[in-house]
């Protein structure tokens, strides 16, 4: 069997009056982030490390921001989309991700967040959240990293 390995990276900035959602779940908090769609960072960085490891190219080429029938879509309809894709070659095998935010503290979403993507994509998903201790953008944006790992979809045999 043949394994592809992606990775993704996204970051938004933190924004007044817009919902905070992280993996396709709201959390509270006084600023979201800021984007044409939901912004959810950590939902285009997984759809990003999919791509990439199937050799799909990205999210933007995908689903770009110059196209009003993505503003303010949830990302999780893009996750679906991408996985569809994905899928028509590879199974995904697990998804590692890093969440790096000085606030709020994600501690009490990851559960959710990955039952939230695992029932989407019916993977093993594993969260990280990190603080970049006050240093870098960290407290005006919120960053994420993904990395998939995919394994090759045995072709059919067709009798004749």
């Amino acid at each position: 069997m043949r394994y592809k390995i992606g990775h993704g990276y996204d970051v938004h900035r933190l924004a007044a009056g817009r919902e905070l959602i992280l993996g396709g779940v709201l959390i509270e908090h006084e600023c979201g982030l800021l984007g044409h769609s939901d912004a959810d960072v950590l939902t285009h960085a997984v759809i990003d490390a999919m791509l990439g490891a199937a050799g799909l190219g990205d999210i933007g080429e995908l689903f770009p921001d110059t196209d009003a029938g993505y503003k303010n879509i949830s990302s999780l309809i893009l996750l679906e989309r991408a996985a569809a894709l994905v899928s028509e070659n590879y199974y995904i095998s697990n998804i590692d991700c890093t969440v790096i935010a000085e606030q709020p503290k994600l501690s009490p979403y990851k559960q959710a967040i990955k039952n939230k993507l695992g029932q989407i994509l019916r993977a093993d998903i594993n969260i990280k959240a990190k603080t970049e201790e006050g240093l870098g953008f960290a407290g005006r944006a919120i960053a994420a990293h993904a990395v998939c790992l995919l394994a090759e979809r045995e072709p059919e045999f067709k009798f004749l």
